[in-house]
């Protein structure tokens, strides 16, 4: 058996989740070049013992080793679904078969995924709502509902005596490094982009979800992913300025360049906004981490979107580009439109019409035929004047 170390985050209040030090990717699309971890929660009362969610396929062995370090798994109460998706919930099956009296704990929504995902019988079932509380003697957990979260079934669990706040995805980000937040000084780039990646879609009910936990008196966050924090502040306070899309005059620019016009339109935008004050980031989609323009998507002001044309249509990394600003929903405010052809156009009007059942004011667009001459360029600063000039007026 292998020496595995489970720390005691309060008083009969342990982790026991799975350390992914080598995962490289999430979803088939997101990177992880810090791998991340499968957080998992196991609180003791002096009568019930409750286990909050689980962990990745490929970790049951460690964690039953490491749940059998502080209790027996076979007497295990009860386990809390806090969220379905497989990274927290796919050893459900697995420790319910070896915790037969067991009952798993969810949401109204979550009972037909615990069916449809892990069979398990209605009778093993318990379904909880907003305010409801589970007793294990000596330790009291609170539910609260916080749909798309990012699924429609994810709750909170709030342990009462400890002033402990287990969110799930919520407050998360993908490392395995550390184990509080105090041991990670640059933790909180690390949550903007995880924010980015998974939340930023769904602001509005995140807001509502950290009005529900307001009176809440915290001294840990233990999310699913990532360090627990004790200092909640350290978390709070970003994820407020998150959810309500508070923005910086900062400009994010991505392009993609086949033979170099395009990058010559974006560099020129991008030197015009530096000169006017405007924070800049640029990044040639060519060889960008997708985490990365997820983590500047949460508080840019304007977006430039740099495009040759390919076969009629926008270059597809380009392409992919626009899809992000789109499906993320980020507080995006402007956007300029940059992009070259050869013998025929296209690119442009694909970006437009993706980017038409947004709410992003198209500042400008310009497209070239071959290199950009004087005159383009001179155009290109027209634009970044008026982009910067609106900029300043948020």
């Amino acid at each position: 058996m292998e020496s595995y170390y489970v720390p005691e985050i309060a008083d009969n209040v342990f982790w026991v989740g799975a350390k992914d030090w080598n995962r490289r990717l999430f979803d088939a699309l997101i990177p992880l070049p810090e791998g991340t971890s499968y957080n998992s929660y196991l609180v003791k009362g002096t009568e019930k013992t409750v286990l909050i969610d689980t962990v990745n396929p490929g970790f049951e062995k460690e964690f039953v080793e490491k749940i059998n370090k502080v209790t027996e798994l076979e007497k295990l109460d009860y386990l809390i679904m806090n969220h379905a998706e497989p990274d927290h919930s796919n050893a459900i099956r697995f420790i319910m078969e070896r915790a037969p009296k067991a009952v798993l704990v969810t949401t109204k929504k979550g009972i037909g995924m615990a069916r449809n995902y892990h069979e398990i019988p209605d009778e093993r079932v318990k379904i909880v709502g907003d305010g409801d509380l589970l007793e294990l003697g000596g330790k009291t957990l609170r539910f609260i509902e916080a749909p798309w979260l990012h699924w429609p079934e994810t709750m909170f669990t709030y342990l009462e005596e400890n002033k402990i706040l287990f969110s799930c995805d919520f407050f998360g980000a993908h490392t395995a490094q550390g184990v509080y937040d105090e041991d990670i000084e640059d933790l909180i780039p690390m949550a903007k982009r995880y924010f980015g990646e998974i939340m930023m879609p769904f602001s509005k009910m995140g807001a509502k979800a950290l009005e529900k936990i307001k009176d809440l008196e915290i001294r840990v966050i233990a999310p699913s992913h990532g360090p627990m924090y004790k200092n909640p502040e350290r978390i709070l306070g970003p994820y407020r300025k998150w959810t309500a899309g508070e923005s910086e005059k900062k400009a994010l620019v991505v392009y993609a360049s086949m033979w170099g016009s395009t990058e010559k339109l974006v560099r020129e935008m991008a030197e015009t906004l530096l000169s006017k004050g405007i924070d800049v980031r640029l990044y040639n989609l060519a060889g960008s981490d997708l985490g990365d323009l997820a983590r500047e998507l949460v508080d840019s002001r304007a977006v430039v979107l740099g495009s040759p044309t390919v076969l009629g249509g926008m270059h597809p990394l380009a392409l992919q580009g626009a899809y992000l600003v789109k499906a993320f929903k980020p507080p995006i405010k402007y956007g300029v439109l940059l992009g070259s052809y050869g013998w025929g156009g296209g690119a442009l009007k694909q970006a437009a019409e993706m980017l038409a059942p947004t709410k992003i004011e198209v500042v400008g667009t310009l497209q070239v035929k071959g290199a950009p001459k004087e005159e383009d360029l001179k155009e290109v600063q027209r634009i970044a004047l008026e982009l910067a000039e609106k900029m300043e007026e948020q």
